[in-house]
């Protein structure tokens, strides 16, 4: 017998969506306007993830205290807009005992669990104050942790999740209370099989909203942000840049991988495995409409986007003299992935390679991406030239690489930046390029105004 679903809406508010009581209160009013909403996903409130990965790196007693005592105020200033302060008061006291008592930790050995299990605790506060923001408003309102059903891999910092073992906790503890209450719950974090706080990287709780979209079949996963919807680029770079009211999941797939700050890399996943609609508004201005990210788009045009995507290192392998081109190629792969070090883009000639690493995502940024193990080992094996400072510009649309005359509009427009590297061909959607970080936002206005205005 074919098993029916309830017709649930997830809905996701970042960080700016929930940066204060008033940003609650508007996330509240958007929950409360669609009665198909049962399961609600949180970010940290804006700046305190940032806040917090500063203290997982260990800082002097004086800057660490404060940095608390600024998470203290903005936890603080929320509790003080509420009716009943005294129990959420205590809870978020203890919450941030743990962060003082982690972050004392880390002066004196740090780790990626441990900057993790700091990390977590942004989505944990957001998400008890917005609960009490929603009993408030006499709705029946449930806290729940997401670490008991998000079950991850143990890369710290930017974990992968385990799908099945995922789905099955899905079932069997959040699913029913999705159906006895409204549920609030934390993206970004999970647990790994020891039982460890991960986190999915920069960005993560959209994808923890489609993950649990996923399994519990949702009819849509809604993410709330600041601005209406995904744009033909950055409005804060490009004034002109405008609206997408409809996108495919791939292209929107290829817009994140690249850098648009809209949605995280993965986000689209598991919404493309069930064919599950995400729409993209502002909390801000829900009423002013959004992007629809749907299996298929009308219409489809050649130029869809541009993104950015910054904290890019470029690094170029050159092999010595007597090795043969494919044992090099074969030996070099093998060691990094030893290292656990994903390669982004690659491009090779007789005697060398050019890597592109991402950082971006992960937690921690750029500061471990490059162990000294890495390069120790690489350096017996080759020489090495690093070159950080960089940003991936990239060209999103359909069919790139099939088209004619798309290199010639493309490049013309980059006659006067340095290009550090080209990825091409590898997708239909993109086409990207490696840039000194300075010279990115002046490269995407020049695109913008030669593809899309």
């Amino acid at each position: 017998m074919t098993r029916t679903f309830p017709h649930i809406v997830v809905a996701k508010f970042g960080g700016t969506s929930v940066a204060d009581f008033d940003a609650m209160s508007r996330s509240a009013t958007i929950v409360l306007a669609d009665k198909d909403v049962r399961l609600v996903v949180l970010s940290a409130s804006a700046g305190v993830t940032n806040i917090l990965v500063e203290l997982s790196a260990g800082l002097e007693s004086r800057e660490r205290l404060d940095k608390i005592e600024t998470l203290r105020t903005i936890q603080y200033n929320i509790i003080s807009r509420l009716k009943q302060q005294d129990a959420i008061r205590q809870e978020i006291d203890h919450l941030l005992d743990n962060i003082s008592r982690l972050a004392e930790e880390a002066c004196t050995a740090r780790s990626a669990a441990l900057s993790d299990a700091l990390v977590s605790h942004g989505e944990l506060m957001s998400s008890l104050l917005f609960v009490e923001v929603l009993r408030e408003r006499d709705v029946e309102t449930e806290w729940f942790d997401a670490r008991k059903v998000i079950r991850t891999t143990d890369n710290f910092g930017c974990a992968e999740p385990v799908l099945d073992a995922t789905a099955e906790r899905v079932e069997r503890r959040l699913r029913p209370r999705t159906e006895q209450a409204l549920v609030v719950t934390q993206g970004f974090i999970g647990r790994e099989a020891n039982g460890q706080t991960t986190t999915l990287g920069r960005g993560g709780s959209d994808y923890t909203a489609s993950l649990l979209g996923e399994a519990l079949h949702a009819a849509r996963v809604d993410i709330w942000t600041d601005v209406a919807g995904i744009y033909t680029t950055d409005p804060r770079i490009v004034s002109k840049a405008q609206r997408i009211e409809q996108i495919s999941f791939s292209e929107a797939s290829e817009m994140a991988t690249f850098g648009a700050k809209v949605l995280h890399p993965a986000t689209l996943l598991p919404a493309m495995r069930k064919n599950i609609p995400v729409f993209v508004g502002s909390s801000k201005q829900p009423s002013a409409g959004g992007t629809l990210v749907c299996r298929d788009a009308e219409n489809p045009p050649r130029y869809r986007a541009l993104a950015i995507r910054r904290q890019q290192t470029l690094m170029k392998l050159h092999c010595e003299q007597g090795q043969s081109a494919c044992h090099f190629l074969a030996d070099t792969f093998a060691l990094l992935a030893r290292h656990d070090v994903s390669v982004d883009s690659i491009t090779t000639s007789e005697t060398s390679i050019a890597l592109l690493l991402n950082a971006s995502c992960a937690t921690s940024g750029e500061s471990n991406l490059l162990t000294t193990s890495l390069l120790t080992e690489l350096s017996s094996h080759c020489r090495v030239e690093v070159e950080t400072g960089l940003a991936l510009v990239s060209l999103i649309g359909n069919s790139l690489s099939q088209a004619e005359g798309v290199c010639h509009e493309v490049f013309a427009g980059l006659a006067n930046h340095p290009v550090r590297l080209i990825c091409h061909g590898a997708s239909r959607h993109s086409l990207g390029f490696l840039l000194p970080a300075e010279a990115a936002d002046d490269a995407v206005k020049a695109l913008h105004r030669r593809l899309f205005e």
